[in-house]
C-alpha cells in the first residue's frame, strides 16, 4: 500500500506564492505571539511582510461572535476572527476554482451522468484513498480542547503532503480546507477558533482533489466520554451509520437514483430520527459536484439509473428532530431549525458489474467505527443513579 505510507515533508515556506519548503528562518513577532511562521529565505519573508503583518493583527484579536443579533437555534457559536486563508503551493494541481472560486461548470457537463474508463476509475481510486488517509489523520485531532481551526490546519498540510488540493478551499468561495460541523450544525460547518468540548459531536468532512479527480467523505465521531454515554447523540449517530450503510446495500447496475431515500427515511423513522431534505448525495468524479443527484428521503423525484462506471455519493445526514434547517450569515453554515443535534455519514461509490466498490472505504485502524447503545440510567426513589439495561 504504497499510497498509504506517505511520508511526512518539510513544511511549506509560508510565503506569499512562494513553492519552496520552509528554512529555520520564522518571523519574530510571530515567535513571541506564540505562533509558528517559517519561510524558506529573508528575501521572502521581506516579500511577503505587507500581507504576513496581518497575521500579527489578528493574533492580538480577542476572540469574539461575528453575528451577535442573529437568531441562532441552539448552543453553538461561531468564534472569530477566522484564520488568514491557507496557501497551496504552485506546485500542486488546483481545480479551476482555487483562484477565484467559481467552478465554472458548464450546464451541460454537469448534467450529464459521467461513466468513467479503465483510467478514470483508477484516478477515483487513489484520490478516494488519500482523502480517507486524510480523514482519518484528521480524525485522530478530535478530542476536548481542540479548535477546528486546528483540525482544518492539521486536513490542509495532510493534502499538501500527498500532493493534492483540499477541495473545498475556495470552493464557491469557501474559506477553509475541510468542513467542520459540531452537534445541531447539519454541513458546512466553517472551522473557527471555538474548542471541542467534552461531549459534542462533530462531522468531517473531507474532499481532495488529485491528478485531476475528486474524492469526497465524511464520518461523524464522539467528542470524549461524555459523548458516547449520551444515548441521544449515540442514536443520532448510529443512526446515520446504518442509513449509508443500508442504502449502499441498494447500489449496482439498475438501481434508480430514487431509491437510497427510501430505504434511508424508513430506517430513520424507525430510530425516531429525520432526514434532511436541503442537500442530498452527488456525482463526483473530475468535477466535485455532478449528476447525478441523490436524495436521501422517501417520495423524491430524482432522474437516472445507475450504471458501471458511474460514481457518486450517498451522504444521508440524519436529525434529532425537524428535517427543516437555516443557514447563518456567513452564508454556509446549516443548522437544524430546532437546534437539535445531526450527525452525517458519506461514501464515494463506484458501480460496478457485479455491485458497488466503496472507493472510501474505512481502513483496518480508521478511527471511529460504530458503537453500542449506552445503558439508559434511571433513578430510585432516593434519587440515586442506576442503569438499566440497553435494549
Amino acid at each position: 500500500m504504497a499510497d498509504a505510507d506517505v511520508a511526512p515533508t518539510k513544511k511549506q515556506c509560508i510565503g506569499v506564492d512562494c513553492p519552496n519548503k520552509a528554512g529555520s528562518l520564522q518571523c519574530p513577532t510571530c515567535l513571541k505571539l506564540g505562533k509558528e511562521s517559517s519561510f524558506c529565505s529573508q528575501d521572502c519573508f521581506k516579500r511577503s511582510w505587507s500581507e504576513h503583518k496581518v497575521v500579527h493583527k489578528t493574533a492580538s484579536t480577542a476572540l469574539y461572535n461575528p453575528f451577535p443579533t442573529f437568531p441562532f437555534t441552539g448552543s453553538l457559536r461561531p468564534i472569530y476572527p477566522l484564520s488568514p486563508r491557507k496557501p497551496v503551493p504552485e506546485s500542486v494541481p488546483h481545480p479551476n476554482y482555487a483562484k477565484d472560486g467559481d467552478p465554472k461548470y458548464k450546464s451541460v457537463g454537469r448534467n450529464t451522468i459521467t461513466i468513467l474508463d479503465k483510467k478514470q476509475i483508477e484516478g477515483m481510486r487513489k484520490v478516494c484513498r488519500l482523502s480517507r488517509e486524510v480523514l482519518d489523520i484528521a480524525a485522530r485531532e478530535v478530542k476536548p480542547g481542540v479548535t477546528t481551526d486546528h483540525i482544518d490546519e492539521v486536513v490542509h498540510n495532510a493534502c499538501i503532503e500527498r500532493n493534492a488540493y483540499p477541495s473545498p478551499l475556495n470552493y464557491v468561495k469557501f474559506p477553509k480546507s475541510v468542513c467542520t460541523s459540531v452537534n445541531e450544525v447539519i454541513c458546512h460547518g466553517i472551522p473557527d477558533k471555538r474548542m471541542l468540548l467534552e461531549g459534542d459531536i462533530i462531522n468531517l468532512d473531507v474532499s481532495l482533489y488529485h491528478e485531476g479527480f475528486h474524492g469526497d467523505l465524511n464520518e461523524t465521531y464522539y467528542v470524549g466520554a461524555k459523548a458516547l454515554a449520551d444515548r441521544d447523540s449515540v442514536r443520532v449517530v448510529e443512526t446515520a451509520r446504518e442509513c449509508l450503510n443500508d442504502a449502499i446495500k441498494l447500489v449496482k447496475p439498475g438501481m434508480a437514483f430514487k431509491d437510497p431515500g427510501t430505504v434511508i427515511e424508513k430506517h430513520a423513522k424507525s430510530r425516531g430520527c429525520s432526514v434532511i431534505k436541503t442537500y442530498c448525495g452527488h456525482g463526483v468524479n473530475s468535477l466535485f459536484h455532478c449528476a447525478p443527484n441523490v436524495p436521501h428521503y422517501a417520495k423524491n423525484k430524482a432522474v437516472g439509473i445507475a450504471k458501471p462506471g458511474m460514481t457518486f455519493t450517498i451522504e444521508p445526514m440524519i436529525s434529532l428532530g425537524t428535517y427543516k434547517d437555516k443557514t447563518w450569515p456567513d452564508d454556509w453554515t446549516s443548522v437544524t431549525q430546532d437546534g437539535t443535534r445531526t450527525a452525517q455519514f458519506e461514501h464515494t461509490l463506484l458501480v460496478t458489474e457485479g455491485g458497488v466498490e466503496v472507493l472510501t472505504a474505512r481502513m483496518a485502524d480508521s478511527p471511529g467505527g460504530p458503537v453500542e447503545m449506552p445503558p439508559e440510567v434511571k433513578t430510585d426513589g432516593e434519587g440515586a443513579g442506576k442503569a438499566a439495561d440497553s435494549k
